[in-house]
């Protein structure tokens, strides 16, 4: 079906605005739905408002736009709220561009914002920077709609002059500003709130969220592939109905595969939430805070709805968007041919590694570990007694304390190196180019020399995910798009993936996804330790500390 065609079909329309089911007839004329006739009986089908991300680095899936709501539109998915701060952090203007640009023609409302903090703290090696000025020109650009997550919460805090130029622009501009608040609370949380901020997606816990509610946040239950908070907030989706909202912010191309917001929605629905709460928290709450113009099943509307086979299995049975089936039950429509060679576009100044640059000279007997746990972006930090071999601090498989490698990739410079513990790697190391959120080069290992195997195959590349191991050859999944993504679809790049995967697996970490771990291990803007180019960092004091004590 094209945009112009006539087109009628039967269902139960589930209209969340009245908070009403009925049978009906509805024909859609040139995009939009031109008549709903009731037909006084229950159809075979229901009819609902299509879901929408309300944050989501599409970056986190490697896939082009394209490709990613190709696969996203199979899940009911007609839109995503989208920040391209990985893009940014990487290509500046250039890379949003590449991002609006690769989408912009499809069915398909990939809403996008200007990221705030680009570099996300100015305390990393970086190569490109939006400024205020810059972020006041952008904001006026109308394929730009809101200003993305501000991260750098401490300059908002202390009402950093640059900062509260870029959020005084969005507020010029008539655009809401997005939220990045973790473990933030009492005062520092109302002076945030304050300077403008309406969201925040980084709720753990069901107190942390409350109190964020409370104070007038929109909350956005995440589930992603790295952070799941579903857990611990489901309860506000009966607490604060109008408040609250779905996102995946990051998502592996595996488990696209497997589902997206329809996920949240079933999982909701299944704890016996309020059918209508649910539905407006995954369609109408992103749209109508972000102002996107999709339609919700009423006579004059854009033609955005999802055709599932019943209010349990929520089996996607079609999805249209703007009055083009876009998803048959079947295939993908209107979307072109993915293809290996689109436009390839990067930023990538790394030089090879050598073992010796990675070796760490014990200054005293006793060291800042970060710690992780599965399932949390939030890391920890302890004091352990240095494993020392010849004079250099070295790996310890036993204690699950291994070295921690980040190499600067826009410019040649000596890495950066500390030691974590909760990846449970015995032997091996992963390096890859994706690292929140400046993509310098990370790694991991158990050894000098498998960590500058992994680090070089990488840099050779210019940009993907390498796992070496002794007695093996490395393994590498290139990401050519500024080292970041894939130019294939995304079944190919999941297939590529998993095994990847496994080829972590065999390191013996536990793990679900070490590679998806590691990428946050550098994101100095989460508590507590972490380790930037520039060495460790608390950011609790959100000073930088030494790695020896």
């Amino acid at each position: 079906m094209v945009q112009n065609e006539t087109t009628t079909l039967w269902g139960n329309v589930v209209d969340i605005l009245s908070r009403t089911i009925y049978g009906a007839e509805v024909t859609i004329e040139g995009g939009r739905i031109s008549r709903i006739r009731r037909t006084g009986k229950k159809e075979t089908s229901y009819l609902l408002p299509g879901f929408i991300d309300a944050h989501i680095h599409i970056e986190s899936s490697m896939s082009t736009p394209a490709a990613f709501a190709q696969t996203a539109v199979q899940h009911g998915t007609i839109g995503v709220v989208t920040d391209p701060h990985e893009m940014a952090n990487v290509l500046g203007v250039a890379g949003i561009d590449y991002m609006i640009d690769n989408i912009k023609d499809l069915p398909f409302y990939a809403w996008t914002g200007l990221p705030s903090c680009v570099p996300s703290t100015g305390l990393e090696g970086t190569a490109t920077v939006i400024d205020a000025a810059q972020t006041a020109r952008l904001l006026k650009r109308d394929d730009i709609h809101f200003l993305s997550e501000v991260m750098n919460f401490p300059c908002v805090i202390q009402r950093g002059p640059e900062m509260m130029k870029k959020i005084q622009a969005a507020k010029d501009a008539g655009k809401s500003i997005d939220g990045h608040a973790p473990l933030m609370t009492s005062k520092d949380l109302k002076a945030y709130i304050a300077a403008g901020i309406s969201t925040d997606h980084e709720a753990i816990s069901i107190e942390d969220g409350r109190e964020k509610c409370a104070a007038g946040l929109h909350i956005l239950i995440r589930e992603g592939s790295a952070a799941k908070n579903f857990h611990a907030l489901h309860p506000l989706l009966k607490e604060y109905p109008e408040q609250i909202m779905f996102c995946t912010d990051d998502i592996h191309p595996s488990d696209l595969l497997k589902g997206h917001i329809n996920l949240s929605v079933k999982r909701a629905l299944a704890l016996g939430y309020d059918l209508y709460d649910v539905l407006r928290a995954a369609s109408y709450n992103p749209a109508r805070h972000y102002h996107i113009p999709v339609g919700f099943l009423r006579e004059g509307d854009s033609a955005d709805f999802v055709q599932v086979n019943n209010l349990e299995d929520m089996r996607i049975e079609a999805t249209y968007i703007k009055g083009v089936c876009v998803y048959d039950g079947k295939d993908t429509c209107d979307f072109p041919e993915v293809t290996a060679t689109p436009n390839i576009i990067n930023n990538f100044h790394a030089l090879p590694v050598s073992p010796a640059d990675l070796a760490v000279k014990a200054e005293t007997s006793r060291i800042r570990v970060i710690t992780y746990q599965e399932g949390e972006l939030i890391t920890g930090e302890e004091i352990h007694e240095a494993s020392v071999c010849g004079g250099f601090v070295q790996s310890d498989t036993s204690r699950d304390i291994v070295k921690l490698v980040i190499v600067n990739r826009y410019c040649p410079a000596p890495p950066s190196v500390a030691f974590i513990k909760g990846t449970g790697i015995k032997h091996g190391a992963v390096a890859q180019s994706i690292m929140h959120d400046n993509h310098n080069l990370i790694a991991v290992g158990v050894n000098d020399e498998d960590i500058a195997e992994a680090l070089n195959a990488v840099i050779k590349a210019k940009g993907g995910i390498a796992v070496s191991s002794p007695h093996k050859e490395t393994c590498l999944f290139s990401l050519p798009v500024a080292g970041l993504i894939s130019p294939l679809p995304v079944r190919c790049i999941a297939e590529k993936y998993e095994q990847l995967e496994r080829e972590i697996k065999a390191l013996g970490t536990p793990l679900s996804s070490l590679q998806m771990t590691l990428s946050f291990m550098g994101l100095i803007v989460i508590p507590s330790l972490k380790l930037s180019d520039k060495g460790l960092f608390d950011t609790n004091a959100f000073s930088f500390t030494n790695l020896f004590v």
